[in-house]
């Protein structure tokens, strides 16, 4: 950690060029003597990646940046802040610290937050950064998270892991077993130190091979944001042995959608042709596979089996995407384009044997406007297009009540 870099003439000299061309920055050199035009690269990089990302940080005076690798591996503070509502207690231990945003949430739910973090440099910039945050109760620790777990008396409320997704020697990995550290090879030692695990993974996981790579599965969180999806969490608590809970959440700028079911629940989907309303689920409840549970706790009928739209007469307030069905066409390689008044419109593809980039270059069909395809199999495996306008919940009971409003004419006596 250079501290050269926090003297007030840097710092200013870092907000002046946030929005600087870093190539021609680089070019001109560092105009400092002790900090290198590298040094200061990166921190306006990596300032520059946290304004969206982690505006806490992004606002106060005197953060210092690690390199703007560990600002893209973090947590935002969105999902911080989730993940922090539903565990709470005296103390919490974090053996895989990184940049810290997730032990300052926790903060506010845990009396005594451990940061623990091997990178002597990243661990010296968490405790700094910390103290221009005015966080008290966390205390930053240079070491390997199970080392130190092993070398203390103490015991926690919880243990919150973040496990690398890359290994040294498999390089990107897709199993938990090879992700760093080994949470299934720790996890009967970990139950020694506390009753309650939360572990973090990539969406790029697939949830069941986790869920059997591990003991004690009490709940599973699937977080997006803007519809995509960002964390997969899973809350371990010692000796549980009941079903698994699935919580998918989409966090919207305006609000945010939910969806819960049981993993292991046993149900079947009622399968409609397109009726007035079209529903494509947030990408959330795509990564669950909740897509039976989805028709049947909101009373929707799915087009196929393996289409994953859903449709219904009367629109409901979907966590997803909401459209008013104008048109239902067969698709016929030749003649789609008859059929389509628009030469603009947002294509999806979902059970369909044909890509985007093909249906375009078939059909002429530029990207944008306000029509919406939606190219997919239906119920009786016909290929077909569904020709929509978006809509929302919210947007047709406020028609709907408008129309009721609307003062009736009265026929001459």
């Amino acid at each position: 950690m250079n501290t050269a870099i926090l003297h007030p003439k840097v710092q200013q000299f870092i907000a002046n060029n946030l929005k600087s061309n870093i190539t021609k920055l680089i070019l001109k050199g560092s105009p400092f003597d002790l900090i290198s035009i590298q040094e200061l690269a990166n921190q306006i990089i990596a300032k520059q990646k946290s304004e969206q990302k982690l505006p806490t940080w992004f606002s106060a005076k005197n953060i210092y940046y690690p390199p703007k690798l560990s600002i893209e591996q973090t947590s935002s503070e969105i999902t911080a802040d989730y993940k922090s509502k539903f565990i709470s207690g005296n103390a919490i231990i974090d053996i895989t610290g990184g940049f810290g945003v997730d032990c300052c949430y926790f903060s506010k739910q845990f009396k005594k937050v451990i940061h623990c973090e091997i990178n002597e440099d990243l661990s010296t910039i968490v405790k700094h950064n910390y103290q221009q945050l005015n966080i008290k109760n966390i205390q930053t620790v240079c070491d390997d998270g199970i080392t130190f777990l092993k070398n203390t008396d103490t015991t926690f409320d919880c243990i919150y892991i973040d496990p690398s997704r890359r290994n040294e020697v498999k390089g990107k990995v897709f199993l938990l077993k090879d992700c760093l550290p080994n949470v299934p090879e720790n996890i009967d030692f970990l139950f020694t130190k506390t009753a309650q695990i939360l572990l973090k993974n990539s969406p790029i996981l697939d949830i069941s091979s986790v869920i059997s790579e591990l003991n004690f599965v009490k709940e599973v969180h699937i977080i997006a944001l803007q519809n995509e999806v960002k964390e997969v969490l899973f809350l371990l608590e010692k000796n549980y042995k009941e079903e698994i809970q699935i919580k998918t959440i989409n966090i919207r700028k305006e609000d945010f959608q939910r969806f819960d079911f049981k993993l292991k629940e046993t149900v079947t989907s009622n399968y409609s042709a397109p009726l007035s309303y079209l529903y494509e689920p947030n990408a959330a409840i795509l990564k669950s596979g909740a897509f039976h549970q989805v028709s049947k706790q909101l009373n929707v009928f799915k087009v196929h089996q393996h289409s994953h739209l859903y449709t219904s007469n009367e629109i409901i307030d979907f966590p997803g995407r909401v459209f008013k069905v104008e048109n239902v066409i067969p698709y016929h390689k030749k003649k789609i384009k008859n059929f389509l008044s628009d030469d603009q419109a947002n294509i999806t593809i979902r059970n369909f044997p044909k890509t985007v980039n093909q249906i375009r270059k078939e059909t002429k069909i530029k990207d944008g406007g306000n029509s919406y395809l939606f190219f997919t199999t239906l119920k009786n495996n016909k290929l077909v297009v569904i020709c929509c306008k978006k809509t929302g919940w919210r947007a047709e009971q406020k028609n709907i009540i408008l129309l009721r409003l609307r003062p009736q004419k009265r026929s001459p006596k």
